[in-house]
């Protein structure tokens, strides 16, 4: 652990990301503390720019909606999105790889079309098609994101098992006897981590891109707040007040940038070929 930090530490570009990651979260936790009312309350004149009242540093939309209420609560749910969206994308695509990968042959074939298959599909229309189908709530659109996301994590999870299914410490389980099941959970798996920890990091910015994305075409729950909402509501005024917009676009764009940032500091402090140095 104290190696990993080490090399992670080394990287200033990811102790960023990771100080604007904790500032983000730091957002999240505190929207109900600091604005324990629901974001959707009309607080404020309409159009109140940022900087000109106190009660509300960053404005007000054309509803008279306060942002700063929107950005703080925003956080939240495309945090929980994202992550929660991002395990689900792992939790399939890591069974399929790993099965698909130890046990090679037809199991492999079979697994690997239905993996191109969903992989033939554009993933935002897919995902669009999806939360259509089952109407726009947190739940689906964590659903919708998660299925058009493993098919990579299944790639490759199927390639590092297919790497380390023939090293020595493998075949020394077969030989003991040791069971399929726990060969994959104990032995392989977590020698195959690495590399998906990092996919991971980076899934999480691209759920987060792909919420906002369906909120900015009115597919987000009309019940929460998110970032991608504040944007969709605000691009007919775009040309008078583009701080409404402007504000969670930053948000998203840090927030994106900031799991990049983890994500290359992760893949070089995880990278056995680094561990020399």
């Amino acid at each position: 652990m104290k190696d990993f930090l080490r090399r992670f530490a080394r990287n200033k570009a990811a102790i960023g990301g990771v100080v604007i990651l904790l500032v983000v979260i730091a957002l999240a936790l505190l929207a109900p503390v600091l604005y324990p009312d629901s974001p959707w309350d009309m607080v404020a004149e309409p159009f109140l720019v940022p900087g000109a009242d106190r009660a509300h540093p960053l404005g007000s939309d054309m509803m008279g909606r306060d942002l700063a209420a929107g950005i703080f609560h925003g956080a939240r749910v495309s945090l929980v999105i994202g992550i929660v969206a991002t395990l689900v994308a792992l939790a399939v695509g890591v069974t399929i790889g790993a099965i698909a990968g130890y046990y090679g042959g037809w199991v492999d074939n079979a697994l690997m079309r239905v993996t191109e298959l969903f992989q033939t599909i554009p993933a935002f229309i897919f995902a669009i098609v999806l939360v259509s189908i089952f109407q726009p709530s947190v739940t689906s659109i964590v659903l919708a994101i998660g299925t058009v996301s493993w098919p990579p994590v299944a790639r490759l999870t199927r390639s590092e098992f297919l790497t380390l299914r023939s090293r020595e410490f493998v075949q020394a389980c077969i030989t003991i006897g040791m069971g399929d099941l726990r060969i994959i959970v104990l032995h392989v798996l977590p020698n195959a981590l690495a590399p998906i920890i990092v996919t991971g990091s980076l899934m999480v910015a691209t759920a987060i891109l792909t919420e906002a994305g369906l909120a900015f075409l009115g597919l987000g729950d009309p019940n929460v707040m998110s970032w991608g909402t504040i944007i969709g509501a605000g691009r007919d005024v775009l040309r008078t007040a583009a701080y409404v917009t402007a504000i969670p676009g930053i948000a998203i764009l840090l927030t994106v940038l900031a799991l990049n940032l983890v994500g290359e500091g992760l893949n070089d402090a995880l990278n056995p070929k680094l561990k020399n140095r």
